[in-house]
């Protein structure tokens, strides 16, 4: 009888944990926000689909350009694209309709956002979030196959993690703005954690770790930070403000009867 015991609350603990674990990942995708040019996906099987705004895309899809393409992908939590579907969302009277006819908007969390530039693959290797309560706890993992991305990171909490991995190396970003090539090329244009970790195997297979901080960037073939040259910092700033100003969830509001609709994903 004990054995039995034993064995049910190993049963029960096992289906809580896989529970947790499903309930980790519950809601968790790269969401398209923005395409231009040529832009395909594949779930992993080599079959590749054109890509469009409002997809969804699982842990295990790859993301490819075309000499033209370029791809944002919100990581997280499912962004609202009413305008994937047809119909705007969340249109409402305020309060105090009859005085101002307004809804009060306030943006949703900045959210983490990477964008793909012409021929680049990216894979999502890893993505859940997990809400404790007290702190949302999320676990990121890329894969840059080819090319180049740009990535808006947002401040982590201590028990997450965001790690972009390379064909001979990795690294680790925390509430970073940054450009990350396939050859381990990595500028960093704001950050609050710090900067990016980056490790990466020479070709004596030895290990290599940098520290990029916020202002710099890393040739890996000199393996020596510098300062961010003005181009740089120009085109980074640019990428970096249309990312962060953008994709908020819908912004909609009634005045006297008529439905107006703001769209957020012009990705200019």
């Amino acid at each position: 009888m004990k054995k039995l015991q034993t064995l049910l609350a190993a049963a029960v603990c096992g289906a809580v944990f896989a529970a947790m674990g499903a309930y980790a990942q519950s809601g968790a995708y790269g969401t398209v926000v923005r395409t231009e040019g040529v832009a395909s996906y594949s779930l992993g099987d080599d079959v590749w689909y054109p890509l469009q705004a409002g997809k969804t895309l699982p842990v295990g899809a790859l993301v490819r350009t075309g000499d033209n393409g370029s791809v944002d992908i919100v990581l997280g939590k499912a962004v609202a694209m009413p305008q994937a579907s047809g119909q705007p969302s969340q249109i409402s009277f305020a309060a105090d309709a009859p005085v101002r006819g307004l809804v009060g908007y306030k943006p949703s969390v900045e959210q983490n956002v990477v964008r793909l530039t012409p021929n680049t693959t990216l894979g999502i290797d890893k993505l859940t979030v997990t809400d404790t309560g007290a702190d949302t706890v999320s676990d990121t993992e890329l894969n840059l196959k080819a090319g180049k991305i740009f990535a808006s990171v947002k401040k982590l909490s201590g028990a997450s993690q965001y790690l972009i991995k390379l064909p001979n190396g990795i690294a680790g970003v925390r509430g970073t703005l940054l450009s990350i090539s396939v050859d381990g090329t990595v500028a960093v244009y704001e950050s609050t954690g710090g900067g990016v970790v980056l490790s990466l195997v020479m070709a004596d297979g030895s290990t290599k770790t940098y520290l990029v901080s916020p202002g710099q960037v890393l040739d890996p073939v000199t393996g020596q930070p510098a300062v961010l040259p003005p181009h740089l910092e120009n085109t980074l700033q640019k990428v970096f403000s249309a990312i962060r100003t953008i994709y908020f969830q819908t912004c909609s509001f009634s005045f006297d009867h008529t439905q107006v609709y703001v769209s957020p994903t012009q990705g200019l």
